[in-house]
């Protein structure tokens, strides 16, 4: 008689909308449709470096599809340094036999970029692993799409949208922070479909006195008020060189004193950032002699009830991943093509980051409509 297959999921990294109805996905297509048994683990890897279980059965995935947040509760820590009763050390042994105790077969991870490095961690350490993107910066690599990210463009569109009427009524420039510390998806998609009049992305170092220049060129046009939708990982080019210059000193680090130097230079470039969005409303009240008020749009981005866009996504992949378990395809992430999934190698999207490139169609579309990107 042929064993059943057992299941471990757990979600790391930032909560996001879809995860729930991901976890329901690979849980109910598992149970229901090729017979194996699931169970969760709490809060991350650290749950699963503690062995604190959840049973995954058909009433506890009931329901859960519409729910934001996840069921399993997350955290960020590494297996490789966690913080246990004061002292950081590396778990990922301990891991490993959690995963043996409890029968594991696969161990299915869901997460960003984070979790991807750390998943492929865990197979480096002999364990059968799959993954599933999940984001609100839709930044994973070789993936069309992130579940979480549907969502929160949504919830930032509908921000923007009421943000227009007050801008409008007290003839303001109202600046918009959009979450996105690398990669400007979120913040320029939000952008376009709100009618930000500026967005700024990471991937775009831009000029304060051109995005004045824009907004000064709004009121000669008679439109006394300006949206500006920045992300929160957009610089001006004087940062944006020198943070360049900063990391290409860490890629070429010969020595660890070299590497420290230069990892020390980044830290203090990443914290004269913080606030960047306040400092950029108040450039542009100086230059432009309108009222600037900040918005700052946070975590409520990744709060509430996923899109029906997400709940697909994430059916859509967990169903997929339940179909690779059982043929035993381990070792890689579920990535959204077209309309399909399609497995990819996890050691191929650890390390990267799915950036927005310059030629992207909704920076041609953007500029089309006159939207300033603050580099023209």
């Amino acid at each position: 008689m042929a064993k059943t297959m057992r299941v471990g999921i757990l979600t790391a990294g930032g909560d996001s909308p879809g995860l729930n109805a991901a976890i329901r996905g690979v849980g109910k297509a598992a149970l229901g449709y090729y017979g194996m048994e699931v169970v969760g683990f709490r809060d991350g890897f650290r749950g699963l470096a503690e062995n604190r279980t959840m049973p995954l059965d058909k009433a506890t995935l009931g329901g859960i599809l519409t729910v934001g947040g996840t069921i399993l509760g997350t955290s960020r820590d590494k297996p490789h340094r966690m913080e246990i009763n004061g002292q950081t050390r590396d778990m990922t042994q301990a891991i490993v036999n959690n995963c043996r105790t409890n029968g594991l077969d696969v161990l299915v991870c869901l997460g960003g970029g984070g979790t991807q490095r750390n998943a492929l961690r865990l197979v480096k350490a002999g364990l059968p692993v799959v993954t599933l993107p999940k984001t609100i910066d839709n930044d994973v690599a070789l993936t069309d799409a992130t579940f979480g990210f549907d969502t929160a463009m949504g919830i930032a569109t509908e921000a923007i949208d009421r943000l227009h009427s007050t801008a409008h009524s007290h003839h303001r420039i109202v600046v918009t922070e959009i979450m996105g510390h690398q990669a400007g998806w979120l913040a320029l998609g939000a952008g376009i479909a709100g009618g930000a009049d500026v967005i700024l992305i990471p991937e775009i170092p831009y000029e304060v006195g051109r995005i004045a220049e824009a907004i000064r060129e709004r009121s000669r046009q008679g439109s006394n008020f300006s949206i500006v939708a920045v992300a929160e990982g957009a610089m001006s080019g004087v940062d944006w060189h020198a943070r360049q210059a900063a990391a290409r000193k860490r890629a070429g680090a010969q020595t660890d004193t070299d590497r420290q130097a230069a990892r020390l230079e980044l830290e203090t470039l990443d914290a004269r950032h913080e606030g960047n969005t306040i400092r950029l409303a108040r450039q542009l009240e100086e230059l432009t002699g309108l009222e600037s008020r900040v918005t700052i749009l946070g975590y409520v981005q990744r709060g509430g009830i996923p899109s029906p866009a997400d709940r697909l996504l994430a059916t859509r992949l967990g169903t997929a991943c339940a179909e690779l378990i059982a043929r035993g395809v381990f070792g890689v992430m579920v990535a959204a093509r077209g309309d399909s999934a399609e497995p990819v190698p996890i050691q191929e999207v650890a390390g990267k980051v799915k950036t927005v490139p310059l030629d992207h169609p909704w920076v041609e579309s953007a500029r089309r409509v006159g939207t300033c990107l603050g580099d023209q």
